[in-house]
């Protein structure tokens, strides 16, 4: 049992998807930073107020924390758009390799198909 479970941690996609998330956490707090620090203070320009948190309303006895809100919206819009740019930066190279690869080497299925029609064609 805990052969099997060493294989499946030292297994490839394991180890990314742990580098992911820690290089995910990390993220976050740059982007949080980037928030706090430059993008809050040019909304501040419109908005009158430096710290968004600081923006609510009240309904009754219900405080809505609009400003605490928004800063979440401007950091998801951010990560989002990161993971598309490399998103579409590893597609544009994956494609490629992957082609020249199935180019180089046909498949077990091919191989058999080929040597089927070749018998066709000799009779």
């Amino acid at each position: 049992m805990l052969k099997e479970f060493r294989e499946f941690i030292m297994r490839g996609n394991v180890l990314d998807l742990a580098v992911g998330v820690i290089i995910g956490g990390a993220f976050t707090a740059v982007v949080g930073s980037l928030t706090k620090n430059l993008i809050n203070p040019i909304l501040a320009l419109f908005v009158g107020k430096t710290n968004l948190d600081g923006l609510t309303f009240t309904i009754l006895s219900a405080q809505f924390k609009i400003g605490a809100f928004l800063n979440d919206v401007i950091n998801f819009l951010i990560v989002a758009f990161v993971v598309f740019l490399i998103v579409k930066a590893v597609n544009r190279i994956l494609p490629k390799k992957q082609a020249e690869e199935e180019a180089a080497e046909p498949s077990t299925e091919e191989q058999l198909l080929t040597e089927i029609r070749d018998l066709l064609k000799e009779k």
